[in-house]
Protein backbone atom coordinates (compact mmCIF):
# COMPACT_ATOMS: atom_id res chain seq x y z
CA UNK A 1 0.00 0.00 0.00
CA UNK A 2 1.27 3.68 -0.75
CA UNK A 3 1.38 5.54 2.32
CA UNK A 4 1.68 8.58 0.00
CA UNK A 5 -1.76 8.15 -1.35
CA UNK A 6 -3.39 9.26 1.83
CA UNK A 7 -3.72 12.28 3.51
CA UNK A 8 -4.98 13.18 7.03
CA UNK A 9 -7.20 16.56 7.41
CA UNK A 10 -8.19 18.77 10.12
CA UNK A 11 -12.08 18.94 10.01
CA UNK A 12 -12.43 21.69 12.86
CA UNK A 13 -14.02 24.51 10.55
CA UNK A 14 -11.89 26.71 13.21
CA UNK A 15 -8.61 25.01 12.11
CA UNK A 16 -5.94 26.88 11.30
CA UNK A 17 -2.51 25.55 10.34
CA UNK A 18 -0.07 26.15 13.44
CA UNK A 19 0.89 23.02 15.45
CA UNK A 20 0.44 24.52 19.09
CA UNK A 21 -3.04 25.39 18.30
CA UNK A 22 -5.32 22.26 20.44
CA UNK A 23 -8.87 22.45 18.86
CA UNK A 24 -11.97 20.56 20.25
CA UNK A 25 -13.22 17.65 18.37
CA UNK A 26 -15.44 18.16 15.76
CA UNK A 27 -17.86 15.66 13.09
CA UNK A 28 -19.17 15.94 9.90
CA UNK A 29 -22.54 16.71 9.69
CA UNK A 30 -24.08 14.02 7.63
CA UNK A 31 -26.72 16.32 6.40
CA UNK A 32 -24.76 19.41 5.62
CA UNK A 33 -22.03 17.79 4.50
CA UNK A 34 -20.20 20.05 7.19
CA UNK A 35 -17.80 19.59 9.74
CA UNK A 36 -18.85 20.97 13.66
CA UNK A 37 -17.35 20.64 16.27
CA UNK A 38 -18.63 18.75 19.34
CA UNK A 39 -20.09 20.54 22.05
CA UNK A 40 -17.72 19.94 25.04
CA UNK A 41 -20.00 18.74 28.48
CA UNK A 42 -18.43 20.66 31.47
CA UNK A 43 -19.37 18.16 33.99
CA UNK A 44 -16.93 18.54 37.07
CA UNK A 45 -16.89 19.87 40.45
CA UNK A 46 -15.17 22.93 40.57
CA UNK A 47 -12.52 23.79 43.78
CA UNK A 48 -11.74 26.99 43.56
CA UNK A 49 -12.29 28.47 39.96
CA UNK A 50 -11.51 27.03 36.61
CA UNK A 51 -11.17 29.02 33.44
CA UNK A 52 -13.65 27.11 30.26
CA UNK A 53 -13.19 29.40 27.79
CA UNK A 54 -11.92 33.26 27.28
CA UNK A 55 -15.39 34.75 28.20
CA UNK A 56 -16.51 31.69 30.41
CA UNK A 57 -15.42 30.69 34.38
CA UNK A 58 -16.72 28.51 36.76
CA UNK A 59 -16.49 29.42 40.63
CA UNK A 60 -16.88 27.35 43.27
CA UNK A 61 -20.63 28.58 45.38
CA UNK A 62 -20.91 26.18 48.29
CA UNK A 63 -22.23 22.81 47.23
CA UNK A 64 -22.56 24.09 43.29
CA UNK A 65 -20.65 26.51 41.00
CA UNK A 66 -21.41 30.01 39.58
CA UNK A 67 -20.66 30.30 36.21
CA UNK A 68 -19.52 33.90 34.71
CA UNK A 69 -19.81 34.87 31.33
CA UNK A 70 -18.34 38.07 29.62
CA UNK A 71 -18.17 38.44 25.29
CA UNK A 72 -20.48 39.43 22.62
CA UNK A 73 -22.27 36.68 20.72
CA UNK A 74 -22.70 34.76 23.27
CA UNK A 75 -26.11 33.03 23.50
CA UNK A 76 -27.40 30.91 26.51
CA UNK A 77 -30.30 28.32 25.91
CA UNK A 78 -31.67 25.05 27.50
CA UNK A 79 -31.43 21.38 26.47
CA UNK A 80 -32.70 18.57 28.34
CA UNK A 81 -31.28 19.17 31.60
CA UNK A 82 -28.28 21.01 31.00
CA UNK A 83 -27.34 24.72 29.95
CA UNK A 84 -26.03 25.07 26.40
CA UNK A 85 -23.85 27.69 25.54
CA UNK A 86 -23.80 28.45 21.48
CA UNK A 87 -21.38 31.00 19.48
CA UNK A 88 -21.90 32.22 15.53
CA UNK A 89 -24.99 29.59 16.14
CA UNK A 90 -23.00 26.34 16.72
CA UNK A 91 -23.24 24.70 20.22
CA UNK A 92 -19.61 24.76 22.15
CA UNK A 93 -20.34 24.16 25.70
CA UNK A 94 -23.02 22.28 27.83
CA UNK A 95 -23.06 22.68 31.53
CA UNK A 96 -25.71 19.95 33.73
CA UNK A 97 -28.00 22.84 35.70
CA UNK A 98 -27.81 20.58 38.70
CA UNK A 99 -24.57 21.85 39.02
CA UNK A 100 -25.09 25.61 39.12
CA UNK A 101 -26.41 27.88 41.06
CA UNK A 102 -26.42 31.25 39.66
CA UNK A 103 -25.33 32.32 36.44
CA UNK A 104 -23.17 35.86 36.02
CA UNK A 105 -23.62 37.68 33.00
CA UNK A 106 -21.34 40.45 33.19
CA UNK A 107 -21.14 42.27 29.67
CA UNK A 108 -23.14 43.40 26.50
CA UNK A 109 -24.19 41.16 23.29
CA UNK A 110 -25.20 38.05 25.57
CA UNK A 111 -29.03 36.78 24.84
CA UNK A 112 -30.29 34.30 26.64
CA UNK A 113 -33.96 31.95 25.76
CA UNK A 114 -37.28 32.06 27.52
CA UNK A 115 -37.40 28.76 28.02
CA UNK A 116 -33.62 28.77 29.87
CA UNK A 117 -35.30 31.69 32.33
CA UNK A 118 -38.63 29.57 33.47
CA UNK A 119 -36.07 26.16 34.06
CA UNK A 120 -33.72 28.96 36.40
CA UNK A 121 -36.86 29.96 38.22
CA UNK A 122 -38.26 26.60 38.69
CA UNK A 123 -34.77 25.58 39.88
CA UNK A 124 -33.95 28.58 42.01
CA UNK A 125 -30.63 29.42 40.29
CA UNK A 126 -30.25 33.12 39.96
CA UNK A 127 -29.21 34.72 37.38
CA UNK A 128 -27.56 38.74 37.72
CA UNK A 129 -26.31 41.11 35.20
CA UNK A 130 -23.53 42.75 35.71
CA UNK A 131 -22.13 46.09 33.42
CA UNK A 132 -18.40 45.90 32.19
CA UNK A 133 -17.18 47.17 35.15
CA UNK A 134 -18.78 44.69 37.60
CA UNK A 135 -21.70 47.10 38.80
CA UNK A 136 -24.89 45.03 39.21
CA UNK A 137 -27.97 46.58 36.87
CA UNK A 138 -30.45 43.69 37.51
CA UNK A 139 -31.00 39.90 38.89
CA UNK A 140 -33.54 37.47 38.52
CA UNK A 141 -35.15 35.64 40.75
CA UNK A 142 -38.92 33.62 41.06
CA UNK A 143 -41.36 35.17 43.48
CA UNK A 144 -42.20 31.67 44.01
CA UNK A 145 -38.64 30.79 46.20
CA UNK A 146 -39.66 34.33 48.45
CA UNK A 147 -40.91 33.80 52.02
CA UNK A 148 -43.94 34.86 53.65
CA UNK A 149 -45.05 39.29 53.74
CA UNK A 150 -44.99 38.37 57.66
CA UNK A 151 -40.45 38.84 57.17
CA UNK A 152 -41.19 42.02 55.43
CA UNK A 153 -43.19 43.63 58.03
CA UNK A 154 -41.11 42.87 60.26
CA UNK A 155 -38.40 44.08 58.87
CA UNK A 156 -39.59 47.92 58.49
CA UNK A 157 -40.73 48.19 62.16
CA UNK A 158 -37.23 47.26 63.06
CA UNK A 159 -36.23 50.13 61.70
CA UNK A 160 -38.09 52.57 64.72
CA UNK A 161 -36.99 50.06 67.38
CA UNK A 162 -34.13 48.94 69.10
CA UNK A 163 -33.82 45.75 66.91
CA UNK A 164 -32.50 48.23 64.19
CA UNK A 165 -29.73 49.58 65.99
CA UNK A 166 -28.31 46.23 66.80
CA UNK A 167 -28.71 45.36 63.77
CA UNK A 168 -26.29 48.09 62.47
CA UNK A 169 -23.75 47.91 65.24
CA UNK A 170 -23.34 44.57 64.85
CA UNK A 171 -22.56 44.99 60.73
CA UNK A 172 -20.16 47.62 61.87
CA UNK A 173 -18.50 45.62 64.45
CA UNK A 174 -17.95 42.68 62.23
CA UNK A 175 -16.85 45.24 59.47
CA UNK A 176 -13.84 46.49 61.88
CA UNK A 177 -13.13 43.15 63.08
CA UNK A 178 -12.92 41.42 59.75
CA UNK A 179 -10.43 44.64 58.55
CA UNK A 180 -8.47 44.07 61.98
CA UNK A 181 -7.78 40.50 61.09
CA UNK A 182 -7.03 40.82 57.17
CA UNK A 183 -4.44 43.37 58.29
CA UNK A 184 -2.87 41.51 60.99
CA UNK A 185 -3.18 38.47 58.33
CA UNK A 186 -0.94 39.98 56.05
CA UNK A 187 1.09 41.55 58.73
CA UNK A 188 2.40 38.58 59.97
CA UNK A 189 4.26 38.02 56.76
CA UNK A 190 5.49 41.56 56.23
CA UNK A 191 6.93 41.00 59.85
CA UNK A 192 10.03 38.78 58.62
CA UNK A 193 11.41 41.13 55.70
CA UNK A 194 10.49 44.81 57.47
CA UNK A 195 9.93 45.55 60.51
CA UNK A 196 8.82 49.01 60.45
CA UNK A 197 6.02 48.51 58.34
CA UNK A 198 4.79 45.51 59.98
CA UNK A 199 4.93 48.04 63.23
CA UNK A 200 2.58 50.75 61.38
CA UNK A 201 0.17 47.92 60.06
CA UNK A 202 0.09 46.61 63.79
CA UNK A 203 -0.49 49.99 65.17
CA UNK A 204 -3.43 50.76 62.88
CA UNK A 205 -4.89 46.72 63.41
CA UNK A 206 -4.64 47.72 67.16
CA UNK A 207 -6.76 51.16 66.56
CA UNK A 208 -9.54 49.28 64.65
CA UNK A 209 -9.82 47.31 67.68
CA UNK A 210 -10.36 49.83 70.35
CA UNK A 211 -12.89 51.55 67.84
CA UNK A 212 -14.73 47.88 67.06
CA UNK A 213 -15.02 47.99 71.04
CA UNK A 214 -16.14 51.55 71.36
CA UNK A 215 -19.31 50.56 68.96
CA UNK A 216 -20.94 48.31 72.14
CA UNK A 217 -21.40 51.43 74.30
CA UNK A 218 -23.04 53.78 71.44
CA UNK A 219 -26.79 54.00 73.00
CA UNK A 220 -30.03 55.34 71.70
CA UNK A 221 -33.66 53.97 70.58
CA UNK A 222 -33.27 52.98 67.67
CA UNK A 223 -30.79 53.62 64.32
CA UNK A 224 -32.02 57.40 63.82
CA UNK A 225 -30.63 58.34 67.35
CA UNK A 226 -27.24 56.68 66.85
CA UNK A 227 -26.75 56.72 63.08
CA UNK A 228 -24.33 59.44 63.10
CA UNK A 229 -21.75 58.09 65.50
CA UNK A 230 -21.89 54.17 64.25
CA UNK A 231 -21.27 56.32 60.67
CA UNK A 232 -18.75 58.30 61.87
CA UNK A 233 -16.81 55.41 63.71
CA UNK A 234 -17.16 53.83 60.74
CA UNK A 235 -15.67 56.52 58.80
CA UNK A 236 -12.28 56.74 60.28
CA UNK A 237 -11.75 53.01 60.58
CA UNK A 238 -12.00 52.90 56.89
CA UNK A 239 -9.52 55.84 56.27
CA UNK A 240 -7.68 53.84 58.98
CA UNK A 241 -7.57 50.28 57.04
CA UNK A 242 -6.82 51.89 53.77
CA UNK A 243 -3.99 53.85 54.96
CA UNK A 244 -2.57 50.34 56.04
CA UNK A 245 -3.04 48.70 52.95
CA UNK A 246 -1.10 50.82 51.05
CA UNK A 247 1.52 49.35 53.53
CA UNK A 248 1.21 46.07 52.27
CA UNK A 249 1.34 46.59 49.19
CA UNK A 250 4.61 48.55 49.47
CA UNK A 251 4.44 50.10 46.05
CA UNK A 252 3.63 46.33 43.63
CA UNK A 253 1.42 48.64 42.32
CA UNK A 254 0.41 52.22 42.11
CA UNK A 255 -2.41 53.05 45.00
CA UNK A 256 -3.19 56.73 46.54
CA UNK A 257 -6.05 55.31 48.58
CA UNK A 258 -9.46 53.79 47.88
CA UNK A 259 -11.63 55.25 44.82
CA UNK A 260 -15.03 53.89 44.09
CA UNK A 261 -16.41 55.84 40.87
CA UNK A 262 -14.36 56.05 37.60
CA UNK A 263 -11.37 54.28 39.07
CA UNK A 264 -8.74 53.36 36.95
CA UNK A 265 -6.28 52.06 38.57
CA UNK A 266 -5.48 48.40 38.68
CA UNK A 267 -6.37 47.92 42.81
CA UNK A 268 -9.61 50.12 42.70
CA UNK A 269 -10.67 48.33 39.66
CA UNK A 270 -10.59 44.80 41.17
CA UNK A 271 -12.29 45.67 44.31
CA UNK A 272 -15.17 47.39 42.79
CA UNK A 273 -15.24 44.35 40.48
CA UNK A 274 -15.51 42.11 43.04
CA UNK A 275 -17.42 44.18 44.95
CA UNK A 276 -20.10 44.33 42.32
CA UNK A 277 -20.10 40.08 41.75
CA UNK A 278 -20.53 40.69 46.12
CA UNK A 279 -23.55 42.86 46.07
CA UNK A 280 -25.28 40.75 43.21
CA UNK A 281 -24.47 37.67 45.75
CA UNK A 282 -25.84 39.43 48.62
CA UNK A 283 -29.18 40.88 47.08
CA UNK A 284 -30.17 37.35 45.65
CA UNK A 285 -29.84 36.10 49.05
CA UNK A 286 -32.28 39.04 50.29
CA UNK A 287 -34.76 38.50 47.89
CA UNK A 288 -34.60 34.26 48.64
CA UNK A 289 -35.02 35.06 52.57
CA UNK A 290 -38.34 37.45 51.53
CA UNK A 291 -36.32 40.96 52.53
CA UNK A 292 -37.17 44.02 51.51
CA UNK A 293 -33.68 45.10 49.80
CA UNK A 294 -34.43 48.07 49.66
CA UNK A 295 -35.21 48.60 53.15
CA UNK A 296 -31.77 49.14 54.90
CA UNK A 297 -30.73 50.60 58.25
CA UNK A 298 -27.10 51.70 58.37
CA UNK A 299 -27.33 52.91 55.11
CA UNK A 300 -30.03 55.97 55.02
CA UNK A 301 -32.99 55.09 52.17
CA UNK A 302 -32.49 57.25 48.90
CA UNK A 303 -34.84 56.15 45.38
CA UNK A 304 -33.08 53.00 44.09
CA UNK A 305 -30.39 52.75 46.42
CA UNK A 306 -30.76 49.06 47.80
CA UNK A 307 -29.94 50.19 51.40
CA UNK A 308 -30.19 46.64 53.16
CA UNK A 309 -27.88 45.06 50.29
CA UNK A 310 -25.53 47.94 51.24
CA UNK A 311 -25.83 47.09 55.02
CA UNK A 312 -25.05 43.35 54.67
CA UNK A 313 -22.37 43.82 52.26
CA UNK A 314 -20.15 45.33 54.48
CA UNK A 315 -18.68 42.70 56.37
CA UNK A 316 -18.27 40.25 53.53
CA UNK A 317 -15.73 42.68 51.73
CA UNK A 318 -12.77 41.94 53.52
CA UNK A 319 -12.84 38.36 53.84
CA UNK A 320 -14.51 38.05 50.21
CA UNK A 321 -12.56 40.52 47.79
CA UNK A 322 -10.12 42.55 49.83
CA UNK A 323 -8.19 39.59 50.95
CA UNK A 324 -8.41 38.03 47.31
CA UNK A 325 -7.18 41.05 45.85
CA UNK A 326 -4.46 42.30 47.48
CA UNK A 327 -3.04 38.38 47.73
CA UNK A 328 -3.06 38.68 44.12
CA UNK A 329 -1.25 42.27 43.96
CA UNK A 330 1.23 41.47 46.27
CA UNK A 331 2.29 38.34 44.29
CA UNK A 332 1.99 40.62 40.83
Amino acid sequence: MDNDAFKVSRINPDYQPVETVKLPPAQFNLFTGEAEPVPLLIDKSVEEETFIDEGISLIKSGDASQIVLSGFGIYLGKKSERLIVRKSNKIIYEFPLFRLNEIIVSSHGISLSSDLIEELCERGIKLNFLTNSGKPYAMLSSPMLSATVLSRREQIMAFNDERGLAFSKAIVEGKIGNQERLLRYFGKYIKTVDNDRFDRIEKVADALKKIKGEIKNVAGKNIEDARNNIMGAEGVSGRLYWDAVKEIIGGKVEFFGRETRGARDMVNSLLNYGYGILYSHVWGAIINAGLEPFAGFLHVDRPGKPSLVLDLVEEFRQPVVDKVVIAHVKSR
